[in-house]
């Protein structure tokens, strides 16, 4: 390449940076709005609690898991099926618990 290519190129674009300098422009015009909006929006939401609104233990300590040992329930074995209306106690209603099975 010779100089005067050279010189041609760059003098090819007349507003070369005007392009770039306004996207840029956009970007932060964007950003800012951004953050503006993000001020409003935290604004309007309720405050956080003081120290002494948080929520406490209970006296006895924390609560812990209960543990129950079930007795299997018999299933007749004649090889037909059975519908949810036939079982006997689903979901844990007589289930019995003892101050044994209680951990916590």
């Amino acid at each position: 390449m010779t100089d005067s290519s050279v010189e041609h190129l760059a003098a090819g674009v007349p507003g070369g940076g005007l392009v770039p300098f306004l996207v840029g422009l956009g970007i932060v015009a964007l950003l800012v709005w951004a953050v503006w909006l993000g001020i409003r929006v935290r604004r309007r939401e309720p405050r956080t609690p003081r120290p002494e609104e948080q929520p406490r233990l209970p006296p006895e300590g924390p609560v812990g898991d209960v543990v129950e040992h079930r007795e299997p329930k018999e299933v007749p074995r004649d090889g037909g099926r059975l519908t949810p209306r036939q079982v006997k106690g689903a979901g844990g209603a007589s289930s019995r618990r003892s101050d044994d099975d209680r951990r916590g």
